[in-house]
């Protein structure tokens, strides 16, 4: 590659690390992304945690030989470690590719058990920026959480796909009533118990984690019982622990509908996914009011890279 792509790439590093880092610390955020595929040429997402970076090289549209991709990216991580001033033994390079379903997302890569801990508004988190796909902290959706937490007070909370419970932290710390978290994951369940117990949240008569297929797990439960309802499916999903397939596009009225049933009426709902032609059926959705609330919801460091989509809905 040309010495001017690589000028190019630190240019634009850069301007927008300037830019996310002051206003990171003006909203005294301590983990936030800097950049997400803003040039092809380039195709990372580079993420900041405390005074470390989580580093995702993302498949190629180009090949390059291994020689080739290894100068290549030793070039970048020197750039990226001298705008960011983290150095490169703090920098945690991840590899990834388009999740072929949800139990990608279940995978585990190294086994370094490299946790820490990060604060977020006020809470704790354990993070990991080695060992999976994920960090285990959805960085998009820091305004969200939020909202439930300024929502919860005395309510009824359910919180489906819930993967390391973070919004259940932020429930708890909103004072609920009772939280509900549910995840087809083992491993997860196990890091959210270990987020609440990090935040001093250890009453297991008020918090529950249950493992289940969500979509199943609704037919179980009461009418009109839940106050709020958080949920955030997987685009597509064919496990192997599931009962069927899960096409967010095709499902999720019928998905939105068994999750209306459980809750109260005029009770709350943020429904959220990552498809990005993603189109709600609201005629198909038997609710009182549905609002988009994606714009509303995009924290700072994610304008103009955000592919996801966030709904409030009012039964």
């Amino acid at each position: 590659m040309n010495e001017d792509k690589y000028i190019m790439f630190r240019n634009r590093l850069e301007k927008v690390f300037r830019h996310v880092s002051s206003l990171s610390k003006k909203q005294h955020v301590s983990c936030y992304r800097v950049y997400n595929y803003d040039l092809p040429e380039f195709p990372f997402c580079i993420e900041v945690y405390d005074d470390k970076i989580y580093l995702a090289e993302y498949k190629k549209r180009f090949e390059m030989a291994d020689k080739e991709h290894g100068e290549w990216l030793g070039n970048c991580l020197k750039i990226i470690s001298e705008i960011t001033h983290v150095p490169a033994e703090k920098i945690h390079l991840r590899h990834r590719q388009k999740k072929e379903n949800r139990e990608s997302q279940y995978e585990k890569l190294n086994d370094s058990k490299d946790f820490f801990i990060v604060h977020e508004q006020g809470l704790k988190f354990k993070v990991n920026l080695k060992d999976y796909l994920d960090t285990g902290l959805f960085l998009d959706h820091r305004i969200t959480r939020n909202k439930v937490r300024q929502e919860s007070e005395n309510k009824n909370v359910l919180n489906l796909f819930c993967y390391t419970g973070s919004f259940s932290v932020y429930a708890a710390d909103g004072g609920a009533a009772g939280i509900t978290s549910v995840d087809l994951s083992k491993t997860y369940l196990k890091w959210a118990e270990e987020n609440f117990e990090l935040n001093g949240f250890a009453d297991k008569k008020k918090y529950r984690f249950i493992h289940a297929d969500a979509k199943q797990y609704l037919d179980k439960l009461p009418e009109s019982f839940f106050d709020l309802v958080v949920i955030d499916p997987p685009t597509f999903s064919n496990s192997k622990r599931m009962n069927d397939i899960l096409d967010i596009q095709r499902d999720h009225a019928e998905l939105l509908n068994k999750t209306l049933r459980v809750m109260k009426k005029g009770g709350t709902m943020y429904f959220s996914n990552n498809l990005r032609n993603f189109k709600l059926d609201i005629d198909k959705i038997e609710a009182a009011s549905i609002q988009d609330i994606t714009k509303a919801t995009t924290p700072f460091d994610f304008q103009k890279k955000l592919f996801r989509w966030c709904f409030k809905i009012i039964k």
